[in-house]
């Protein structure tokens, strides 16, 4: 579980404009409406060809340009929906790393972005695909929605609602029109999202990995545990203290208002209950 009161250094932004905090989502809307200038400008100019370089292509990436994959999403034409897109980032976005800090919150978005063009590169053969441009907004809103599903978000449903309506519907969208390909990039990148928050959440475990021990010919002598020898007239060396264990109840309290502000929010919380909350914060320092 997380915990919003958690203070790092990767909750802080990124830098400063003209005492403006600037954190790492405003800095993905900032390339990405730096590649719609760019995008506008080439094709202005008639330099599209400049622009064919970039988009994802799973044959070309199998013939040897790998570079596809991440550049797909620079070609981005001015449009109402890539507007909607950056607004849902920063928005969004910009609460998601909140929560989790920057580190976790690119982590998530790199996965996001990547997914994709990953899955369509190793079927690419059965499977070919191609497209541009994608800023993975939709992904982040449920993301959020994941982190505060009962907050009151468009027309005043909530936030878990309206992900899994515009979820639906994108996905009948597709199957009505048989683009299997617009299907998969869209379950693949919502359900990076989710797993990734549920992870953070600590209600995804993921499986541990046992490597195997690899021989090379040389065997490793066994060490025998051997009880340390007390010598006539030596007292036995004092007992290790054991660390205190916490109150069951406290500690199931505690849990209790942490899972209350991951579905409400903060705000949510009583001046009582902040009050216990910032009481077992404190203790679990002193302890520490």
């Amino acid at each position: 579980m997380f915990n919003p009161y958690e203070s790092r250094d990767d909750h802080q932004p990124m830098t400063w404009v003209r005492g403006y905090p600037v954190f790492a989502a405003h800095l993905i809307v900032a390339v990405f409406v730096a590649s719609m200038l760019v995008t506008t400008l080439l094709n202005a100019l008639g330099l599209t060809a400049l622009l064919g370089w970039l988009p994802f292509n799973s044959v070309a990436v199998l013939q040897g340009e790998v570079w596809r994959i991440v550049t797909y999403g620079l070609v981005n034409p001015p449009s109402l929906s890539f507007v909607v897109d950056m607004f849902m980032i920063v928005w969004f976005g910009r609460e998601v790393e909140r929560v989790f800090g920057r580190r976790s919150f690119l982590s998530l978005y790199a996965g996001v972005y990547l997914v994709t063009p990953l899955i369509f590169t190793a079927v690419g053969t059965w499977l070919p695909a191609s497209w541009s441009g994608g800023a993975g907004a939709l992904a982040l809103f449920v993301a959020f929605a994941a982190i505060y599903p009962e907050i009151p978000t468009f027309f005043n449903l909530k936030a878990g609602w309206v992900a899994a309506i515009l979820v639906g519907l994108y996905s009948l969208m597709a199957i009505g029109a048989r683009d299997w390909s617009h299907l998969i990039m869209l379950w693949a990148t919502m359900g990076w999202a989710l797993a990734f928050v549920r992870w953070k959440q600590g209600r995804l475990n993921l499986p541990a990995i046992r490597w195997p021990k690899i021989s090379l010919g040389r065997k490793t002598p066994q060490l025998r545990v051997v009880p340390d020898l007390v010598r006539k007239g030596e007292s036995k060396p004092d007992e290790p203290v054991r660390p205190r264990v916490l109150d069951q109840a406290a500690t199931s309290e505690v849990d209790a208002l942490l899972d209350k502000i991951a579905q409400s929010g903060i705000g949510s919380l009583t001046e009582k209950e902040r009050a216990r909350l910032e009481s077992a914060r404190a203790e679990l320092l002193k302890k520490r």
